[in-house]
């Protein structure tokens, strides 16, 4: 009888705590691991820095300084939704994921917020802590966040659902905010984005892949409308 309570609690767990990630995983793919399709470059510009790599991950390739570079972003918009994708980056790499991204400005910055990703041990310079991993990238800091080691496999989320927003890395939460808050508010004024007046304003947009010079490589890019 012990066992059997055992077993239905067991499976009573699996059952309540298996769904949701199986049901962010499942989403709507975003990358097919074949080609580009459903996406295409930040105001049409010409590029070859990105590729579909033998191993079927998309791969930003490393700056020498012969690419045309530019943002990747999705062919559709997105307003409510889950955001799941797998992610490695290079020693001293750089990039970000940025969404609600809309193009009538220079860069995709300058409209959608941006979750970190970067080589926080290895990257040259002084880093803020709003630069590094699971950041909302010059607005919230992840003290918590715990990324994997260069060229280790990452999973993250996004969840956006109207203003309220949060940032997941490898199963744990690292930021929370709402978009338009009195404390967001304060935060954008404080920050690079001070001037920039559709930062953050589109409550409708693109998924944005940065490009920043950077190696990283993307999988398992799944998303699903809330």
């Amino acid at each position: 009888m012990r066992i059997q309570i055992i077993l239905i609690a067991g499976s009573f767990l699996l059952t309540a705590c298996g769904p949701q990630k199986k049901e962010i995983i499942e989403g709507k793919s975003l990358f097919n691991g074949r080609n580009l399709d459903g996406w295409r470059f930040y105001k049409d510009k010409e590029n070859n820095s990105w590729e579909v790599a033998a191993d079927g991950t998309l791969h930003c390739k490393p700056f020498d300084g012969n690419e045309k570079r530019a943002n990747l972003i999705t062919t559709e918009q997105y307003e409510n939704f889950e955001l799941y994708w797998e992610w490695k980056i290079s020693a001293q790499g750089n990039s970000g994921i940025m969404f609600r991204v809309t193009e009538e400005f220079d860069e995709p910055y300058l409209s959608g917020p941006e979750y970190q990703l970067l080589d926080d041990v290895g990257y040259p310079g002084k880093i803020e802590d709003w630069q590094k991993t699971a950041a909302d990238y010059g607005m919230y800091t992840a003290p918590n966040a715990k990324p994997k080691s260069v060229g280790e496999w990452n999973a993250s989320k996004i969840i956006v659902n109207g203003n309220h927003v949060e940032y997941w890395l490898n199963d744990s939460r690292t930021v929370e905010y709402e978009l338009g808050s009195a404390d967001w508010q304060k935060r954008k004024a404080a920050s690079k984005w001070n001037d920039a007046v559709g930062y953050g304003a589109a409550k409708k947009g693109h998924i944005c892949l940065q490009d920043h010079g950077g190696e990283v490589w993307f999988r398992n890019v799944r998303i699903k409308v809330l």
